[in-house]
């Protein structure tokens, strides 16, 4: 028998999603959303018969019977639903719509979104939504896509063009081969992309129809389900319901469920084992975050499908957990499956590395991906906030790695109370810009570190004696001086043209106040011990910081913490040294 297609909408927070859905189902979820962004998870049933009413004559103009009982509609924000969608061995997603404004075109979300849908080796199709939107388009959704695009005036018609394949272009880049879907030659090779527009309802029949031919000619042996054996599902959000207590979402992807059967579910800790006390179906087309939505309490559900679960001890769930049913003499085997299908994505080793944090298994299992891809060393991975155990998990590292002494959330806050210390933490709601975020921190804190490490080294630096502004000629000499590049600082060595070292600034001061250091174009008096003016220096002498032959080695190698002054200066200190001395520095 074969089962619902299971659906993920996926795309940038504000490309539509939402409303692409609402069209289809005729409802108005994205209107009660805080800002008109999707707040929850949402899945919503689309049957055959639905699908027919939507494509109309499309489906007989291309003689596609349909086979499939329909479609499971996942809404999501972010892609938070996908990662969740998961199952042992991947992703349960059969395909995705990937939803892209096409004024906006690929924004970070987008890009995010197709980096977890190539990882999955999900099949998508893009819905290129508010075309309606182009300059001088004309919308008129009683005619097919195909003829409505004919009928648009030459500039709307050519700017459709090339917005599209601009992001045909960007596609390449990310490595997928795509096409407008009409002219697509190969659909296992080339990504389908239908203009659209989910307020005006262009192009969602001949979405809807490709989602159901691409299925059916490529997925029916996935579809095939045995409806007799026991429920396969993920959890996908956590709820409190008024008269229910903690309810839990589940998409079914196998076998049925019943009233009072044993059920066992993921947790962060020992699988809970608990009976169904009730279920809930959404009726056709209403969605599961609606407060107004039409349920039906049900005895038994069959995949796929979306479900709320009421049952006892469900407090300990976590989006993303594997949910199994079975007979009550199997329970401790299906623990220890499931607790071995978690323990695969919650890792924890004696490895330095860092500390990550998710709200979800999906989500902790995406994150955990893009870092080892990215070369990004994991000492511990887990699921909820940022708590006191997961900053001293961290804390460890400090004393060898200060680059690696970091948490990052996704999707997790630290907890009230919770003091850093020497951790940094991180967190976003979008992977990409927390890697981002973390990738950016690590090259300061780096770059600090190795400053701080040279802070000891005599710095180039070049100043000369001013002429008239002798105020003492020995013991100690006192002169007049003006930095002609680097920073001259109390304490650093002095040397002449020659290369012959012969004191240094015992004091700086200016505006008879002593200072610790002056940078170039600052006039300052300074005290020489050691010299007489008129002997070893003179008016209009020019003096370098007398570095020593592994400071400037070490100075070397640390350039980009200098000026280009700076290095001109160690360069001339360079060529004055090496006169008596060839290979000094060397």
């Amino acid at each position: 028998m074969l089962r619902q297609l299971i659906v993920t909408i996926m795309g940038n927070v504000d490309s539509g999603k939402t409303q692409l859905l609402d069209t289809i189902r005729n409802t108005a979820i994205v209107e009660s959303e805080p800002g008109r962004i999707t707040q929850s998870i949402g899945c919503s049933l689309i049957t055959t018969d639905i699908i027919k009413k939507i494509c109309g004559s499309l489906l007989d103009r291309h003689n596609l019977q349909i086979k499939i009982p329909g479609f499971v509609f996942i809404d999501t924000p972010g892609h938070a639903a996908f990662t969740n969608l998961r199952k042992r061995g991947g992703n349960l997603a059969d395909i995705a719509v990937l939803v892209i404004d096409i004024n906006e075109g690929i924004k970070l979300q987008t890009q995010e979104c197709i980096d977890i849908l190539k990882q999955y080796k999900t099949p998508f199709v893009i819905a290129l939504n508010k075309i309606d939107l182009l300059p001088g388009w004309i919308s008129n959704p009683e005619t097919s896509l195909l003829e409505n695009i004919q009928k648009q005036r030459e500039n709307a018609m050519l700017l459709l063009e090339k917005m599209l394949y601009e992001i045909v272009g960007k596609l390449a880049e990310l490595g997928f081969n795509a096409e407008r879907f009409d002219r697509v030659e190969d659909y296992t090779k080339q990504i389908a992309i239908i203009p659209s527009s989910a307020k005006t309802k262009e192009g969602l029949p001949e979405l809807l129809m490709v989602m159901t031919g691409l299925s059916q000619k490529f997925l029916e042996e996935s579809l095939k389900v045995n409806i007799k054996g026991n429920a396969k599902g993920t959890v996908l959000e956590i709820k409190e319901e008024k008269g229910l207590g903690t309810t839990i979402d589940v998409i079914l992807y196998d076998g049925s469920l019943k009233q009072n059967d044993t059920i066992v579910i993921g947790s962060l800790n020992e699988p809970i084992a608990t009976k169904v006390k009730a279920l809930f179906e959404p009726v056709p087309l209403a969605e599961m975050r609606d407060k107004k939505a039409k349920f039906k309490a049900v005895k038994q559900v069959s995949a796929a499908t979306g479900v709320k679960i009421s049952a006892p001890e469900l407090g300990k769930v976590v989006a993303g957990m594997p949910l199994r049913s079975c007979l009550p003499d199997e329970i401790e085997r299906v623990k220890e499956e499931i607790k071995k299908e978690v323990e695969e994505v919650i890792i924890e080793t004696d490895k330095q590395g860092v500390v990550i944090k998710a709200d979800s298994l999906g989500s902790l299992e995406a994150l955990t991906k893009i870092l080892k891809e990215k070369n990004i060393e994991i000492k511990k991975a887990s699921i909820g906030s940022i708590s006191k155990k997961d900053i001293s998990d961290a804390e460890t590292s400090y004393k060898k790695d200060p680059l690696q002494s970091v948490v990052l959330g996704f999707n997790a806050e630290l907890m009230p109370d919770v003091k850093t210390g020497n951790v940094k933490v991180l967190s976003h709601n979008i992977i990409y810009k927390l890697i981002e975020d973390f990738e950016k921190w690590r090259e300061d804190a780096r770059k600090a570190l190795e400053a701080k490490e040279i802070e000891y080294l005599y710095k180039p630096c070049k100043l000369q004696i001013m002429k008239g502004y002798i105020f003492r000629q020995n013991n100690p000499a006192i002169v007049g001086v003006e930095v002609l590049a680097g920073t001259l600082k109390a304490g650093t060595p002095l040397m002449n043209k020659d290369g012959i070292t012969l004191t240094e600034a015992k004091g700086i001061q200016q505006e008879q106040e002593s200072i610790e250091k002056a940078e170039k174009g600052k006039q300052v008096a300074v005290s020489l011990p050691n010299v007489t003016v008129g002997r070893q220096i003179h008016e209009s002498d020019i003096l370098y910081s007398a570095i020593p032959e592994e400071h400037f080695r070490e100075l070397k190698e640390f350039k980009k913490y200098l000026s280009p002054e700076e290095i001109a200066v160690l360069k001339e200190i360079a060529e004055i040294m090496r006169k008596s001395n060839a290979m000094w520095g060397i």
